[in-house]
């Protein structure tokens, strides 16, 4: 068995080329796809956690994890472009690296989507039972938070998740107009948090800037840099866009423009209302607003943020079921994994195994520690990503390349430092999380995957 075997970039662009889905995407509905997936859990949730480990600073650790995706874009343009295939990072590494780290990369991108589902709905739920606090309702506390944080179980975000995967498993018809419907949504409950917020800013909750220092910074950028997370299923699009070479990268650009303008406006607002030691982190938002008295504002934004986390946990799941179908089809997971339901049409087995996964980690483990574990995975793909491009162009130069990232290889090097700093930046305590969960992916391949391999078998 030879683990370090490719695929060749006709083997990938097969399962494209039997495909008969339309050519109908503009780069404005490539942005709205991305907006639609980033804007979540991570400006509503996640910016509270930035600001209590940067204070004010949290401004700035936005703008470095928007730079570190502005240049993660750029090498995933090139790819998208090359690749316009399903399994994303996972399908890329399978023609640069070979095939044990394409393993490793699915086996990471199992974690980042777990983990980025299981943050939403945990996200979710402490938004939820945020708006019932304010109308007069209370969850037992028992039931509303996880064992780690003194309860039992968090009840909520295993409902709402268990809700999800049911509507996945019956079947889910997606649509640009409801996509757009949502963004919409999430875009105005944003716009209104600033402006009925911005009257009240106090610049004297501003300052000290930085009052834990470049550290602090830094360590808010990789906590925040989950607010970010999404906008690559922009590249998993690049088979349906109409003109890849100029849609795929003019989309994610136009993406991450207006999710950080939004994203540095709110971090502005709120720590500008609130001192950044008194933020509500569990309920950030929606709590600032009724601190300073617009209660129905509180109530409004908080209502939209669980209307807009919903769409977010459900593209979520259905992306790692994805995963999880073509590493089966692959030969490197159980056959069972792709079946489909014959009644339904849908992957019924690893939507239920996802689901239920995703509502477990969401029910027992608190949020800091999932988002933690999610950036961790996903700053890994990254770097996988930027070196891919470098090797490709070394060893496969004569694939057409719609787009070619710029500066190669200056912009991947740039790319893979900016994401190991932020990887640097987060706790220890995580990477031994991340080493044990690598460990256990390579376990199961050499045990499992190699031998059961659709390419080792042909070979």
């Amino acid at each position: 068995m030879n683990i370090w075997i490719t695929k060749s970039p006709a083997q990938i662009l097969e399962a494209s080329e039997h495909t008969q889905l339309k050519k109908n995407l503009k780069a404005i509905d490539l942005a709205a796809l991305g907006i639609g997936s980033v804007v979540g859990t991570g400006i509503f949730v996640a910016t509270g956690q930035g600001a209590k480990l940067a204070g004010p600073g949290v401004l700035i650790s936005f703008i470095v994890a928007a730079i570190t995706c502005g240049f993660c874009a750029l090498t995933y343009s090139e790819l998208a472009c090359m690749f316009p295939v399903a399994g994303s990072t996972y399908s890329y590494t399978y023609v640069a690296f070979g095939e044990v780290i394409a393993w490793i990369i699915g086996w990471d991108l199992m974690l980042e989507y777990l983990v980025a589902a299981s943050a939403v709905a945990s996200g979710w739920s402490t938004t939820f039972i945020g708006l019932l606090d304010s109308s007069g309702i209370r969850i037992p506390k028992l039931l509303a938070t996880t064992p780690l944080q003194g309860g039992i179980i968090d009840l909520p975000a295993v409902l709402i998740t268990l809700a999800i995967t049911w509507i996945l498993f019956i079947g889910v018809r997606e649509s640009a107009k409801f996509n757009n419907i949502i963004v919409a949504v999430k875009i105005l409950v944003i716009l209104l948090f600033i402006v009925l917020g911005i009257r009240h800013v106090s610049l004297s909750n501003l300052s000290p800037l930085l009052p834990f220092g470049w550290k602090g910074m830094m360590a808010g950028a990789a906590i925040i840099f989950f607010a970010y997370i999404g906008f690559d299923a922009v590249s998993t699009a690049a088979e349906e866009t109409m003109n890849p070479k100029r849609d795929v990268p003019l989309g994610l650009m136009l993406c991450l423009g207006v999710v950080i303008i939004l994203y540095v406006a709110v971090a502005f607002v709120l720590t500008g209302i609130v001192p950044y030691k008194e933020i509500d982190v569990g309920n950030a938002l929606p709590a600032a607003l009724r601190r300073i008295g617009i209660q129905w504002g509180g109530a409004l934004v908080a209502t939209g943020a669980i209307i807009g986390m919903i769409s977010t946990l459900l593209v979520t799941l259905y992306g790692q079921v994805r995963i999880f179908m073509v590493m089966a089809r692959d030969g490197l997971l159980p056959a069972p994994f792709a079946k489909v339901h014959p009644k339904h049409m849908t992957p019924h087995i690893c939507t239920w195994i996802t689901g239920v996964v995703t509502a477990l980690i969401a029910g027992i483990f608190p949020l800091p520690m999932i988002i933690d574990l999610c950036n961790i995975g996903t700053l890994f793909a990254f770097v996988l990503v930027s070196i891919g491009v470098v090797i490709l162009r070394k060893t496969r130069p004569e694939v057409e390349r719609r787009f070619r990232t710029p500066g190669v290889p200056f912009t991947p090097l740039i790319t893979v430092a900016f994401c190991f700093y932020l990887m640097y930046s987060l706790p220890t305590v995580t990477w031994i999380r991340f080493g044990v969960w690598l460990l256990a992916g390579l376990a199961i391949y050499f045990l499992y995957g190699v031998r059961h391999s659709k390419l080792q078998i042909a070979k």
